[in-house]
């Protein structure tokens, strides 16, 4: 089996206002395309922060599943999930369960855990009517971008994650940590430096703090590393805030984050995070068959509201323990 030059690789389409684009014959067989080519793949994801391969006809899970594996090795298991995904198995998940006609802001994917996937891996099987891009924004550029007195209060407090588990909102104790057994989530929470808190009611509260501000690993620069805006309660649609709020009360959203030192982050700052993401906000609409590939440290990405049928499988790979990623809190309670 014979492939067109490696040279070919290194001839994306790159415009400002989208991530780089390779078109490809389409192989024979997908993933030994892939292996034949991860290291020049690899290096274009390392070079752009992200890459969209288009022409590898990926329509279905077990090709997708192939495919990634040659480019990224096994992937990860999600653990700390924050909404609902459908498991193919083996690491292979749906995108997440998330309103059609509702935004999920840029974010860097389980940038809460201490374990974090360095890359994630798209597949487009069904394409939407109109819009659902899973769009990217460089996190180097974000960092720049941001006022200089928010990024280093940040810096410095890092950021606090709460969570209030519930059976409704979000996802639940056995999709987020595998299991619905105490001790096992106990445990679990107390490797990971998660504050928890069991309620009258049996549900669960946690809170975690983490860094704002990492450095690659491999390039060692600075990258606006968090889900601080996406998970904030002023970026969700005004009526959805009204009803968690009247529903769960003010302190028992079912994420919601803060500065490092508790206080709560105002609607103000939230709506600076999200105009600077979309500044720098690159996109390309999918076409069915699309593979895409995100450094997730160097590069946030997005999805975008939709119409019509959208299908897109994910993986997430090479797990990180960022030294400077997962400050600990002062202590940890039950």
């Amino acid at each position: 089996m014979s492939f067109s030059s490696p040279a070919s690789l290194l001839e994306v389409e790159s415009r400002p206002d989208r991530p780089p684009v390779l078109r490809v014959e389409p192989p024979a067989d997908p993933a030994a395309w892939a292996s034949a080519y991860r290291e020049a793949v690899r290096a274009q994801v390392t070079e752009h922060g992200a890459l969209v391969v288009r022409g590898l006809a990926l329509g279905e899970p077990e090709r997708v599943r192939a495919v990634f594996t040659a480019l990224a090795g096994e992937p990860m298991a999600e653990r700390e999930a924050f909404a609902p995904r459908q498991s193919y198995g083996g690491g292979l998940y749906s995108s997440t369960a998330w309103p059609d006609n509702q935004p999920m802001c840029m974010h860097h994917e389980l940038s809460y855990a201490q374990r974090v996937p360095s890359l994630m891996l798209f597949a487009c099987l069904a394409a939407p009517d109109r819009g659902g891009a899973t769009a990217v924004a460089d996190a180097e550029e974000v960092l720049r971008a941001l006022p200089a007195a928010l990024t280093e209060r940040f810096e410095r407090e890092g950021w606090l994650l709460t969570r209030s588990y519930n059976d409704e909102i979000g996802a639940s104790l056995a999709e987020s940590f595998g299991t619905e057994d105490r001790e096992t989530v106990e445990n679990y929470c107390r490797a990971h430096a998660i504050e928890f808190e069991w309620r009258d009611d049996g549900s669960l509260r946690t809170r975690q703090r983490r860094s704002a501000v990492v450095r690659h690993p491999v390039t060692g620069r600075r990258c606006w590393f968090n889900q601080i805006a996406f998970l904030n309660e002023w970026t969700l649609a005004p009526e959805v805030r009204e009803y968690l709020v009247d529903e769960y009360g003010a302190d028992g959203l079912p994420f919601n984050t803060r500065y490092g030192d508790g206080s709560p982050i105002g609607e103000d700052v939230v709506g600076t995070l999200n105009a600077v993401y979309e500044e720098h906000t690159r996109r390309e609409p999918w076409q069915a068959g699309d593979l895409l590939l995100v450094d997730n440290i160097r590069t946030a990405h997005s999805r975008e509201p939709f119409t019509g049928e959208r299908q897109v499988l994910v993986a997430m790979a090479e797990p990180r323990l960022l030294a400077d990623g997962a400050p600990t809190p002062e202590g940890t309670r039950r």
